[in-house]
């Protein structure tokens, strides 16, 4: 799912920076805002679909809880990522990418 949502976020960007009809930080901000909607969306509902799991006290409550408490919080941490780090790390790469193409 982070992986997904990764792609989901980089693709409107892309397209955006390859037309070029928009600055770098232009093309990344409505990318951003374009795509802040699926990612929350798929991330949340992955997360209260375990949360049955994880309140659970029920036979075999002992393995699930466990289970169901790192696919939340990597979902968390990977949404998280999502939305700020990879905008920042894209600026960071395509900025020695123009200037590579440039010289």
């Amino acid at each position: 799912m982070a992986i997904l949502n990764g792609v989901v976020w980089m693709e409107p960007i892309n397209l955006t920076v390859e037309t070029g009809t928009e600055t770098l930080y232009g093309a990344i901000f409505k990318g951003a805002v374009s795509c802040l909607h699926p990612v929350l969306i798929t991330a949340t509902v992955g997360a209260l679909g375990l949360i049955p799991m994880l309140l659970s006290n029920g036979v075999g409550s002992e393995i699930q809880r466990p289970l169901a408490t790192v696919i939340v919080g990597g979902l968390v941490t990977s949404t998280l990522l999502t939305l700020f780090v990879l905008p920042a790390l894209y600026t960071w790469f395509s900025k020695a990418k123009l200037e590579e193409l440039r010289g």
